[in-house]
C-alpha cells in the first residue's frame, strides 16, 4: 500500500503542469484590481490584504512543488521546457513575480524592488532565450501558434508598472518597447494561424483571453511611463475592451469546454481589464468607467473564484496531474 502511495505522489509530480504559474497571474491581478478599489470604490482594504496572503502563499506552495519536480523529475521538466506550446508558460513565473513586486509596492519598497528587479531580469533572459528557439529551431509549426505565446515576449509591457515606482524610467521603456512591438507582430501571427488554419483545440480555446492582456496591460504601462491620457493610450484601452466584447459574444462556446488548467487564461486577462477600467476612471472621473469598473471587477472576481473552485475539486477527482 505504502509503495503504490508513492508511485502515485510520484507520477503526480511528474505530471504537475507548468501551466500552475497562471494561476498566480490571475490572483495577483486581482489583488491589484481590488488594491485598487480601496481608492476607486473606497473597497475594504483587507479584501486586497487577504487576497495577497492567500496568493503569496500559493505561490510559494506552486515554487516548492516544482522545484522539487526539478530535482526528482528533471526529465518531465525538460520535456516541458523543449515543449513548443508548454515553453510559453515558464515565463509565467517570471511575471508572477513582477506581478507580486507592485503588489508589495505599498508593504515595502526594499521588498518590492528586489522582486521586481529579480523577475525583470529573469523575463528578459526568457524572452532572449524563446525568440532564439522560435528563430533557430525546426520543430515549431503553424499548429503550435496559440495566443499562449504572447506570454514570454508580451510579459515585458508589464515592467513598467513598478518600474517607474522605483524610479527606473529608461528601463521601463526599454521592456515596454520589447513588449509592444512583438505583440504587434504575435497578434498578426495568432490571427493568421486562428483564421487560416485549423481552429484552437478545446483545451487550448481559452488562450484566447490572454488577446486582451497586451493591451490592457500596456494602456496601465503607458500612463505610468507618459503621464497623461493621450490619444494612443485610448486606442490601447479601448482595443481592450473591443476584445471583452468579442470573446464575451462566444460564451456559449466556452461555456461548453470541459475543465483544464488553461481556463486560468481566463484570470490575469479580465483582472487587467478592471484595473485599466478603473484607472480610466480615475483619470476622466466620467460616471460610465466608473460603473465599467464595477462590472468588470465583478466579473474577475467572480471568475476566479470559479476557477479556484474547479482547480480544488480537480485535485480533489484526481483530473490534474495526469498524462495527457
Amino acid at each position: 500500500m505504502s509503495e503504490l502511495s508513492e508511485q502515485t505522489s510520484a507520477s503526480k509530480l511528474e505530471h504537475f503542469p507548468i501551466t500552475f504559474f497562471a494561476m498566480i497571474m490571475g490572483m495577483t491581478g486581482l489583488t491589484l484590481a481590488w488594491e485598487k478599489a480601496v481608492s476607486v470604490f473606497s473597497a475594504p482594504p483587507i479584501i486586497s490584504h487577504v487576497l495577497l496572503t492567500l496568493t503569496a502563499c500559493l505561490f510559494l506552495i506552486i515554487v516548492l512543488i516544482y522545484l522539487l519536480k526539478i530535482m526528482l523529475k528533471t526529465r518531465a521538466v525538460l520535456g516541458e521546457f523543449n515543449h513548443p506550446i508548454k515553453l510559453s508558460f515558464f515565463p509565467a513565473f517570471s511575471i508572477s513575480l513582477i506581478l507580486l513586486s507592485v503588489a508589495t509596492l505599498e508593504i515595502s519598497k526594499t521588498l518590492s524592488l528586489f522582486v521586481w528587479a529579480s523577475g525583470s531580469a529573469l523575463h528578459l533572459l526568457f524572452t532572449v532565450y524563446v525568440l532564439n528557439q522560435w528563430i533557430h529551431h525546426p520543430k515549431f509549426q503553424i499548429a503550435h501558434i496559440t495566443p499562449a505565446w504572447f506570454i514570454p515576449v508580451v510579459g515585458n509591457i508589464l515592467v513598467p508598472i513598478a518600474g517607474v515606482e522605483h524610479g527606473y524610467s529608461e528601463v521601463s521603456w526599454f521592456f515596454f518597447s520589447i513588449g509592444l512591438v512583438y505583440w504587434i507582430i504575435l497578434k498578426t501571427l495568432v490571427l493568421n494561424r486562428m483564421i487560416f488554419h485549423d481552429p484552437l483545440s478545446g483545451k487550448m480555446l481559452p488562450t484566447l483571453f490572454i488577446l486582451i492582456a497586451p493591451p490592457a496591460v500596456g494602456f496601465i504601462s503607458y500612463l505610468k511611463l507618459n503621464g497623461e491620457l493621450d490619444s494612443f493610450a485610448r486606442v490601447l484601452f479601448y482595443s481592450a475592451m473591443f476584445l471583452i466584447l468579442l470573446l464575451l459574444s462566444q460564451l456559449p462556446r466556452f461555456a461548453r469546454i470541459k475543465f483544464f488548467m488553461s481556463w486560468w487564461a481566463y484570470s490575469f486577462p479580465l483582472a487587467a481589464s478592471a484595473i485599466a477600467a478603473q484607472v480610466m476612471y480615475t483619470t476622466l472621473e466620467q460616471p460610465f468607467f466608473y460603473y465599467l469598473a464595477m462590472i468588470l471587477i465583478g466579473l474577475a472576481s467572480a471568475v476566479i473564484s470559479l476557477l479556484l473552485f474547479r482547480t480544488l475539486l480537480a485535485v480533489i477527482r484526481n483530473e490534474i496531474c495526469q498524462p495527457e
